[in-house]
């Protein structure tokens, strides 16, 4: 269903184990190791990079636990994969998690997702990206582009989707739509195949640096916060405004309002409970490893992490939780 290919191990120090996922464990039947498999989303995105890092906090400090971190087109595919038994532990937005846990939109084919949180992370943050030269100035302006609305299974098209509707544009008519990843989307406006890409990383975003950085190429991330209210009364109170700081990005000369979602870690709800306790205590433990992989770890803090999941906590993540007094009681 989706390629398989590790996080680098040189990167990560991650040792390559045969998959088997977490849930089919029992605490009463452990085998000699605990094997997990997070899925993550493409190359060019926070969650490759920041599930790279968690898999390698779960294996260098949990004893006889080894995870690896899988590359999948993101929130969509992953929460499937959970759905299906075929991932432990999956990144995904809450716009996502929420039409998953009610079987909505995507996921009415195969009905609600018995889906639990972890951890609330970061905020998932709505990029419209495009150059300078393609005519492009404003969310409108997109109308008659080609334009990537993000891998098919994303979360980045599920926002791209409510994007689209609260402008009033029909994404089969109106725009010439491709359907990249995140890298591929950066790779074809250098080539100038397209004119602007959606997005949903954190930020800064390792692909975008990268356009922003590439000599005669000049950003512009489009300002839409003034849809938030629109979509959000059609589709759910999911989404919340944003600004991106013009700092984030060379070559931007203004900040850019835009909307933004949750990103959580998310599990099956029939997911061990000592498991799931083990990997939330590893993730706060050892922060400060997932900081030096990635800076948007930074923002993920117990306080946070208890605050505004749209589907309910596994009862080993609220265990951690109410341990550490943070709890909402």
């Amino acid at each position: 269903m989706f390629n398989r290919r590790m996080i680098p191990a040189s990167l990560f120090f991650l040792t390559t184990f045969l998959f088997l996922p977490g849930f089919l464990m029992t605490a009463d039947a452990q085998p000699k190791s605990v094997r997990l498999s997070i899925a993550t989303g493409g190359t060019g995105g926070v969650y490759y990079v920041l599930g790279g890092g968690i898999a390698a906090v779960i294996s260098k400090y949990i004893p006889g636990y080894e995870a690896t971190a899988e590359v999948t087109s993101a929130s969509v595919d992953n929460l499937k994969l959970i759905h299906t038994q075929k991932a432990d532990i999956a990144f995904t937005t809450a716009d996502s998690a929420l039409d998953a846990y009610n079987g909505l939109e995507r996921f009415k084919a195969m009905g609600k997702v018995p889906l639990r949180a972890l951890a609330v992370l970061y905020p998932s943050v709505s990029h419209i990206v495009t150059i300078e030269g393609t005519g492009i100035e404003k969310a409108a302006d997109l109308k008659g582009k080609r334009v990537s609305t993000g891998a098919p299974g994303s979360g980045v098209e599920v926002t791209c989707i409510k994007v689209m509707d609260a402008l009033g544009l029909d994404w089969n008519k109106d725009i010439r739509r491709e359907r990249l990843g995140f890298t591929e989307s950066v790779g074809a406006i250098k080539d100038r195949k397209l004119d602007a890409f959606f997005a949903g990383p954190g930020i800064p975003a390792a692909a975008i640096l990268d356009l922003a950085s590439t000599p005669g190429i000049t950003i512009r991330i489009i300002a839409h916060d003034y849809l938030l209210e629109k979509i959000n009364k059609k589709f759910g109170p999911s989404y919340f405004r944003f600004v991106i700081p013009k700092e984030t990005y060379p070559g931007m000369k203004e900040p850019a309002p835009v909307i933004a979602t949750g990103n959580s870690l998310a599990c099956h709800e029939k997911m061990d409970e000592k498991i799931v306790y083990n990997v939330v205590k590893a993730i706060f433990e050892h922060k400060k490893d997932l900081s030096a992989v990635h800076k948007e770890a930074d923002k993920i803090t117990l306080q946070s992490a208890v605050v505004g999941s749209p589907v309910p906590f596994h009862p080993g993540a609220i265990k951690y939780y109410q341990e550490k007094n943070v709890w909402p009681k």
